[in-house]
């Protein structure tokens, strides 16, 4: 059971879903993670299911904010256009609504990106950090959250920038390394690429790269050729639910 100042965070994925209390002091989880599969229709009802069984499982008291870190540009009040990695029928669907009716309890929700941007500005490699800051998640995609002197800039898209005459996640994710068999050093060259597409267009003041192959920074990063300062997050693939417990935290406290 959780206390009343912790906060429950939550990272839905394409192939799990995510939950833990989080100690919002110290930025990490309060117990144990629960991960369940994915359902293999990930619909709006049967992914609310999902959620409410983890709910269920800590039996998370009524008031604890619950924040939902969700793989797609989302807006309260506004409906979804676009879905890649769970069942289309999220389109046309308020995420949030339609996860707060179905579970029987108030949720907040982030961009899964959004949320990993937040706990690494608040408790990672960014905290403190003054000017333009991205963080980019390697994984099935390239997420993105954009930091502004510590303020999120929501929803960006920015994995999908193209790069030599691709969509980045096509050239430069980690899942395009694995499909492809590349070496570390021909993915950090494609690395190289994505990330001097950014500097051209926003000239960041520091990227932190997370998504689970950044406990591994130490086989590409040498191979990224860029002049903006680069480091691997701190926070590791725990960045979604911890920073997704921030947000609905902050979102709570200021009603």
């Amino acid at each position: 059971m959780t206390s009343p100042i912790q906060a429950f965070g939550i990272d839905i994925g394409g192939s799990g879903i995510k939950g833990a209390p989080v100690d919002l002091e110290k930025g990490e989880f309060a117990q144990k993670r629960l991960r369940i599969p994915t359902p293999e229709n990930a619909g709006p009802d049967e992914v609310a299911f999902t959620v409410k069984q983890i709910l269920d499982e800590y039996e998370v008291e009524d008031g604890t904010p619950v924040g939902v870190a969700f793989p797609a540009p989302v807006k309260p009040g506004r409906k979804l256009s676009f879905m890649a990695n769970l069942a289309q029928s999220w389109v046309g669907t308020d995420v949030e609504a339609a996860l707060s009716e179905k579970t029987g309890r108030r949720v907040h929700v982030i961009n899964d990106a959004d949320a990993a941007g937040l706990a690494e500005a608040k408790y990672g490699a960014a905290k403190n950090c003054d000017g333009l800051v991205f963080v980019t998640t390697l994984g099935t995609g390239i997420g993105t959250a954009i930091i502004m002197n510590g303020v999120l800039v929501p929803n960006t898209e920015l994995g999908h920038l193209i790069v030599k005459g691709k969509d980045a996640e096509t050239l430069a994710s980690e899942a395009a390394r694995s499909r492809e068999d590349l070496s570390w050093k021909k993915w950090g060259k494609r690395l190289t690429a994505y990330y001097q597409t950014v500097e051209h267009y926003f000239s960041p003041d520091l990227f932190v790269v997370g998504g689970g192959v950044s406990k591994k920074s130490e086989k590409f990063f040498p191979y990224i050729d860029i002049q903006t300062e680069i480091v691997p997050a701190d926070l590791l693939n725990t960045a979604g639910i911890v920073g997704a417990a921030y947000f609905a935290a902050e979102k709570q406290s200021a009603k």
